[in-house]
């Protein structure tokens, strides 16, 4: 039988710290007020383009697996956020890597494109149809904020992460995976006025908003996290006690200690890093993984269980086997242009339009 090995990992976080003290300078809230509600201290801010951060982590992780990008058939990329809707943003990362081979898909399901694309490229490598497989999840959600609402602007940050998989007659990689969506509850995260729907409809589309319904985010995404988590184990005809680290999207760490209990694992055993970053949506997933591994959280032979959720209300579990390999093959040099600027000098112009906005719209 065929599988899908993870070979290489790679992650990009932006210079750019905004803690939660310079969120208090322009918004009534304050480290304490953000902390005890989220686990988050601080977040990074993107200074360039969403893809230069995915070209950079795609990089470092084709070094680590030592493949070429021209050996690369397929690209998967998860975000939201992307730098443009045509052409597709994957197609940008193809060509600035040299993945003349590949063929090039962005996927949009929020929080869990990368679960949703490491779920397509297994199953595509899985079937013959493809060899060699980048998948990248990451956002520039900073610049979806509306910086005059601190319910979901506390929330999230910039991060982007990426892994090979390649064709293994090993028994690792993505074991066993589940993904689907609870519709019924689209609206719980929503960005409300991007997109055609709005855009004809509306002189201000340019200011972004959002709903959010957090309680019921909550409800729901412990909820259906846990039953994929339940589902893959079962698939992989393991259970709990067999798993060696939880790598999950790291949203809120109220979500994750609700899960980690629901679940039945024990807090030492889940990654968490949401403290640093925020929630940088399909992003999360693949920066944890990269840092566990370099860590040293990963060992060979490791079954990794992983879960996330997302706007749809999208969700997935997965169950990983990791291989033989924790160390890089390569290094890569690449890096994102130089800033100069602090989190705050790069938001203001954005804080002082929405803030602006919010005056007029009251």
């Amino acid at each position: 039988m065929q599988y899908a090995e993870i070979t290489g990992w790679g992650k990009c976080v932006p210079p750019a710290v905004l803690s939660n003290d310079d969120l208090a300078t322009f918004m009534d809230t304050s480290d304490e007020w953000i902390f005890s509600r989220t686990g988050i201290k601080e977040r990074r801010i993107c200074h360039c383009n969403f893809s230069d951060m995915a070209i950079v982590a795609a990089r470092r992780a084709l070094a680590a697996a030592d493949l070429a990008p021209a050996d690369v058939d397929l690209i998967l990329l998860g975000s939201l956020t992307n730098d443009s809707l045509c052409p597709n943003t994957a197609s940008i990362i193809q060509d600035a890597i040299g993945a003349v081979n590949a063929a090039s898909i962005d996927i949009n399901s929020a929080c869990t494109g990368f679960l949703y694309g490491l779920h397509i490229g297994t199953s595509l490598i899985r079937t013959g149809a493809h060899k060699n497989v980048l998948v990248i999840g990451g956002e520039f959600i900073s610049h979806y904020m509306n910086w005059a609402k601190r319910d979901v602007a506390v929330l999230f940050g910039d991060a982007c992460g990426a892994v090979v998989i390649e064709g293994s007659d090993q028994e690792v990689g993505l074991l066993a995976s589940k993904i689907g969506c609870e519709a019924d509850a689209k609206y719980a995260i929503q960005i409300t006025n991007l997109g055609s729907a709005y855009s004809r409809l509306s002189d201000d589309f340019r200011y972004v908003d959002w709903n959010f319904d957090g309680q019921e985010v909550f409800k729901r995404a412990v909820k259906s996290m846990s039953l994929a988590c339940a589902n893959v184990l079962e698939q992989a005809g393991l259970t709990v006690d067999d798993i060696d680290l939880v790598v999950p999207h790291q949203a809120n760490k109220r979500i994750l200690d609700s899960l980690a209990k629901r679940v039945g694992v024990p807090q030492e055993k889940v990654f968490v890093n949401v403290h640093k970053y925020g929630n940088t949506s399909a992003g999360t997933i693949p920066v944890a993984l990269a840092e566990a591994v370099d860590e040293g959280r990963v060992k060979p032979g490791d079954y990794i269980l992983t879960a996330s959720f997302g706007a749809g209300l999208t969700w997935g579990a997965g169950l990983i086997r990791w291989g033989d390999r924790v160390k890089p093959l390569q290094k890569s040099d690449a890096e994102l242009p130089p800033n100069d600027k602090t989190a705050l000098e790069i938001i203001a112009p954005h804080i002082e339009r929405y803030l602006e906005h919010a005056k007029t719209t009251k």
